[in-house]
């Protein structure tokens, strides 16, 4: 990148750090179970909700619980269960008129960040039924008042709970895009971790680690605040101390409880000071591949960490200092190297590999082009890159045998 472009970049991160005292951030109010749900939901003279989920929660009964509460509360309820893993503009527009054919006043978005994604881009649409999602991508785009929003996150690990960022595909173009609005903050969100006991070892896994990627970007970035920090040291002791025994026993409803609120934590950090490269290069993969985001981002987060070099050192050993990785005072480019490592290791441990298989080589230009686009000038990342230095990032999890045999 040049000097012109990175000048550019670091005004704009600069001049909306300045802002953050004044911007509207709120924390979704955390409630502990169902009936205090509904008991919200009774407070606000609700009486027809849209759930917005996907069809593995339906098929597990995940949401039967909330289901039997809400009809002996005498609240109807409608879902919408056909959300894919990177939800689609089609998913939305479906959920949409289900909402409306039904008279719904309130989303509650249950499952995992797809699910939670989707709800958000239900509520904008509602808000804004005139603009298309194509026209709120970036940010600031909806500026209105949503529906009553509900986060109920069955996995620990997206954040969305409690961010303004919703992740849409394009149906047409397989364009995956952000759109972050203030609005998209749900009101409430509902940390029960008997939702998530029955969640499948490896899911837990890669959404524990999309979890660590939110805390871990929001840290290293250069748009923090003591806020976001303190929240993002406490989410990544959290993740080291409590993801291995939520993989290993997925019973562990100790385990499982700490590592919704870890969620919730990474969340509020990254919410305020942003992620980077290894989001803009998972939501690219996302987009073209259909590659689940948590995934992605685990494959990514050591590569990129390591490309930051000594920019990301000094931070990095602060993090393996929350994590218990390594001791005060060790020299940060140890210190970032044994927090790199020990990732490493999780992922290992957890069978996640390096690479991704449906990557193809003609394709990274293209994909590192939606990268940058994403990104710059809004992450406030240690190093900045264009799109052509973005290249090198997807070679490095490129399999190259695949293109020798070819």
């Amino acid at each position: 990148m040049n000097q012109f472009e990175k000048v550019f970049c670091r005004t704009y991160q600069t001049a909306f750090r300045a802002a953050l005292p004044v911007l509207p951030y709120r924390r979704p109010k955390a409630l502990k179970n169902v009936g205090e749900l509904s008991e919200t939901l009774r407070a606000k003279q609700i009486k027809r909700v849209l759930i917005v989920t996907d069809a593995a929660i339906t098929k597990l009964g995940l949401y039967e619980p909330l289901c039997r509460q809400l009809k002996s509360d005498g609240i109807r309820f409608y879902v919408y269960d056909r959300t894919v893993a990177n939800p689609t503009t089609d998913n939305v527009e479906e959920a949409l008129q289900l909402y409306h054919v039904s008279r719904c006043e309130a989303i509650i978005g249950f499952g995992g960040g797809s699910s939670i994604d989707c709800a958000k881009a239900v509520g904008a649409r509602v808000a804004c039924p005139n603009k298309p999602l194509s026209k709120m991508e970036g940010l600031l785009k909806i500026c209105r008042r949503l529906p009553l929003l509900i986060a109920v996150p069955t996995t620990a690990g997206t954040g969305s709970e409690t961010t303004l960022a919703a992740v849409i595909t394009d149906s047409k173009t397989r364009h995956k895009y952000p759109i972050n609005d203030f609005s998209l903050i749900p009101s409430y969100a509902l940390l029960d971790p008997d939702v998530t006991l029955g969640l499948p070892p490896h899911l837990t896994a890669t959404t524990g680690l999309d979890a660590l990627t939110h805390a871990v970007e929001a840290y290293i970035g250069r748009s923090t605040t003591a806020g976001t920090r303190e929240d993002a040291r406490q989410a990544v002791r959290l993740i080291f101390e409590n993801l291995p025994a939520a993989v290993q026993n997925g019973q562990n409803r100790e385990a499982r409880k700490c590592m919704l609120y870890a969620a919730y934590l990474a969340g509020n950090a990254f919410t305020r000071s942003y992620v980077g490269y290894v989001h803009g290069i998972a939501h690219s993969l996302g987009g073209k591949y259909n590659i689940p985001h948590g995934y992605a981002n685990a494959v990514l987060l050591p590569v990129v960490l390591e490309q930051y070099g000594a920019a990301a050192h000094r931070k990095l050993t602060e993090l393996a200092v929350a994590a218990g990785l390594c001791e005060e005072g060790t020299v940060p480019s140890e210190g970032a190297a044994a927090f790199i490592e020990a990732v490493r290791e999780m992922k290992r441990n957890f069978g996640i590999g390096d690479t991704f298989p449906e990557l193809r080589r003609e394709d990274i230009p293209e994909l590192a082009r939606y990268a940058a686009h994403e990104c710059n000038p809004l992450y406030p990342v240690p190093v900045e890159m264009n799109a052509a230095e973005l290249e090198h990032l997807y070679e490095l999890v490129l399999v190259k045998e695949k293109e020798e045999v070819a």
